[in-house]
């Protein structure tokens, strides 16, 4: 048993991969070193999968699907093992929640709400197939025959998930695609393996047939091969646009299916009737969620000319005190950036902004920790909404102030985005709201906040990516349509059609 962050993380096997039901010694002597954005220091290892590993898990999972008992169980079947993992996760919360705030930094009061939340997500799933159509009996073209739409899994997964937010990912994937009779390899960042390890342990007390779930890290060049390995059905992947891209062209030469949660660049539109003190009350509090390391996160604000100096002031003051530092402490509102490569990153916007004539309200360096990727909560106004900062994806504590002279004017600057994740309208008129909404091209769009709701549906509009995670929807991407016309109506059938 290894320890991790002064013990508040056990890990069983973190030396090895967990493919076909057993913990596998990895093929490499390559470890993942975990480095603490706290402190710079390394807090642990995990192996390194090469492609032998993935061939492995792939192989293991490409068997239980194709000979195992999964896929053919009724989803009642399938839902008691599911709600059995839900429930050694949330025995296993303080953990989850340790490793989230450990690996990256996430202050510690919301890795614990967060992930229980992700928890939560496995017992939804469960309720949204109890209710779902997995066959139905449609009217048919052909006198005297019966048709059926019969809903299938779609075969082996590959689910990739992100480091800002693992767990989440993980579940938001993870559960729909067992749910649906699918098999699974879970490829978690390298920078926070220790969730996807956790789940795997939890999978195996569960008593989950062997080759259902398998987990592998893995850096780059062997998530390439996994995702262009033939026994894989579809891939399921979070994270940049760039890398989301060459998975869709790989995926699509072997027309493997595909489902992308990229990047996001969400406005929040701000209305003249808006109260600018609520407005920057929930901007504040989510530029500093994640450390702004949140692909929904509202980083270009959209406002009134009128309203201009007001907002600067009020966002600048709620800026000013937001609380940085140990994200344990307390106090703290809000951690590090989680990898030095990410502060480098941050750091490199904010020089790119000035150099385009953006100017700083406040922050824009980094905070003088001993130790750690601290980054000032930072404030750009006089954004030019076409320059850098305001159309790429920042990842960090950065928001954009950009005037608008109308409704019309707030929308195009709003659509003026290769992006269309999320988005936000602050405004007591419902009507204007929904106008506004109906008009921005993005996947979700919410009054008065950011609102993306899991329990419905999300993903995004343009470059944001393909398909839906959350609720009935993100059931129906990890399963095939298959239609049956027949004679009669069999007794098998009868019972699961409507």
């Amino acid at each position: 048993m290894a320890t991790f962050f002064d013990g508040k993380v056990q890990v069983a096997h973190p030396d090895r991969h967990y493919i076909g039901g057993e913990w596998i010694p990895s093929s490499s002597t390559s470890r993942f070193d975990l480095i603490s954005p706290t402190t710079e220091a390394v807090t642990g290892q995990v192996a390194a999968a090469g492609e032998v590993d993935v061939d492995r898990a792939v192989a293991a999972a490409r068997d239980a699907f194709d000979q195992g008992p999964w896929p053919l169980m009724n989803p009642a079947e399938r839902s008691e093992y599911i709600t059995k993992l839900a429930e050694r996760l949330r025995g296993r919360i303080e953990e989850l929640a340790h490793a989230w705030t450990g690996q990256i930094g996430v202050a510690h009061g919301y890795a614990a709400v967060g992930y229980a939340m992700a928890v939560d997500f496995f017992e939804a799933q469960v309720k949204t197939a109890a209710s779902f159509p997995w066959e139905e009996q449609r009217p048919t073209a052909y006198p005297d025959s019966i048709a059926l739409v019969r809903q299938e899994p779609v075969g082996v997964v590959a689910a990739i998930v992100p480091w800002n937010a693992p767990f989440f990912s993980t579940a938001i994937k993870v559960a729909p695609a067992l749910m649906a009779g699918c098999t699974v390899v879970l490829k978690p960042s390298p920078e926070t393996p220790l969730e996807a390890y956790i789940l795997a342990e939890c999978a195996e007390a569960a008593g989950f047939p062997p080759g259902v779930l398998n987990v592998i890290a893995a850096d780059r060049d062997a998530s390439d091969y996994l995702v262009r390995r033939p026994g894989v059905d579809k891939v399921s992947f979070t994270g940049s646009t760039e890398t989301g891209k060459r998975i869709a062209a790989v995926c699509a030469d072997r027309v493997a299916r595909v489902a992308l949660e990229l990047g996001g660049k969400s406005p929040a539109i701000v209305l003249e009737d808006a109260d600018i003190d609520q407005v920057t009350d929930v901007m504040a509090s989510s530029l500093s969620e994640v450390s702004g390391q949140v692909c929904v996160n509202m980083t270009r604000y959209l406002i009134p000319e009128s309203l201009k100096d007001e907002f600067i002031a009020s966002m600048v003051q709620k800026l000013e005190k937001i609380t940085v530092g140990d994200p344990y402490a307390p106090e703290t509102t809000m951690g590090p950036l989680a990898t030095r490569r990410q502060i480098e990153k941050v750091e490199w916007f904010v020089q790119k902004g000035l150099e385009e004539g953006a100017q700083l309200a406040t922050g824009g360096k980094r905070l003088p920790h001993a130790a750690g990727y601290y980054f000032e909560p930072t404030l750009f106004v006089d954004v030019d909404n076409m320059s850098t900062i305001a159309q790429e994806e920042i990842f960090g504590p950065v928001a954009c102030v950009t005037t608008y002279r109308d409704i019309d004017d707030a929308i195009r600057l709003a659509n003026e985005s290769k992006f269309g994740l999320a988005g936000a309208i602050f405004t007591n008129d419902s009507s204007a709201a929904y106008r506004i909404a109906t008009a921005v091209k993005a996947g979700s769009l919410a009054q008065n906040g950011l609102k993306p709701d899991f329990s419905i549906a999300h993903g995004g509009f343009k470059q944001s990516g393909i398909g839906r995670e959350g609720g009935e929807e993100g059931l129906k991407s990890y399963l095939e349509m298959k239609t049956i016309v027949l004679d009669a109506l069999p007794e098998a059938a009868a019972g699961a059609s409507s």
